[in-house]
């Protein structure tokens, strides 16, 4: 009976760990216009996505439903990821869940300390005591070359463009998600900013993580290296496959898609 009930329990876990995300026919709208149009996407554990297309095309309306942002009216479709429904959960429940998403425009706030918010974060997400906390965050600010007083000022304020980019990776390290969602993670970097951050990304890949990675351009995606490439066209998933889809729109832009 014991040998039956632990391993019930090993199939429980590696079930909450090892989580699909699947997008059925997702249709979304802003103030009623339609943006995502019968979308759909399947990332299994231990993939990286990347999706790409030209502004305006729905990349970050993406990212936002699937954080919870209220600003985006789901008219049809689901998203599941595991068993759970999402689109029934709030922000914070999702990220209970284990979703992350790395912003575009990470926003300053003023007044909050950036390692105490990382502490919060991290707790929510992580019992750890403030002794080992410390040492991942010292780890984590090492890893991406940055001098450890880049964690006592006020959160993003002040920060360089690459600086923001650098403090959501550092959450990403600390929270460790089973799924990232990373919003134009590249945009504003220089090459070598470009090159740390995709690699360090690139080291969090393990069979139970996976990530979406939204993009306009092809450099991050040379450390990423994504399992699948999705163009997104005015809301529509419009090509999938593999890296030369990443090599042609290197070499010809979007034009051959809107032909």
């Amino acid at each position: 009976m014991l040998r039956e009930r632990l391993s019930h329990l090993l199939k429980r876990e590696q079930t909450k760990m090892n989580k699909t995300l699947t997008i059925k026919n997702l249709t979304v709208e802003v103030e009623g216009k339609p943006i995502l149009k019968n979308l759909s996407l399947e990332i299994k554990p231990g993939e990286v996505h990347a999706i790409m297309g030209p502004n305006g095309s729905g990349k970050s309306t993406l990212a936002y439903v699937l954080a919870g942002h209220p600003k985006y009216t789901v008219t049809s479709g689901e998203i599941f990821y595991g068993e759970k429904n999402i689109l029934a959960l709030k922000p914070h429940e999702r990220a209970k869940e284990g979703l992350f998403l790395a912003f575009q425009y990470p926003q300053e706030i003023q007044g909050v300390g950036f390692a105490h918010a990382l502490y919060m974060m991290t707790k929510a997400q992580r019992n750890l005591t403030p002794k080992e906390f410390q040492a991942e965050l010292k780890q984590a600010v090492q890893t991406l070359h940055q001098d450890t007083s880049f964690t006592q000022r006020q959160l993003n304020v002040g920060f360089s463009g690459g600086e923001k980019k650098k403090a959501e990776v550092l959450q990403l390290l600390l929270l460790k998600p089973s799924l990232a969602i990373l919003d134009e993670t590249d945009s504003g970097l220089d090459h070598d900013a470009l090159e740390l951050i995709g690699k360090t990304i690139n080291q969090l890949r393990t069979p139970i993580f996976s990530s979406l990675i939204i993009t306009h351009y092809p450099k991050l995606l040379q450390y990423l290296k994504p399992d699948v490439v999705h163009i997104l066209v005015n809301g529509t998933i419009v090509a999938s496959g593999k890296h030369e889809l990443i090599e042609k729109i290197e070499s010809q832009g979007y034009n051959w898609i809107k032909q």
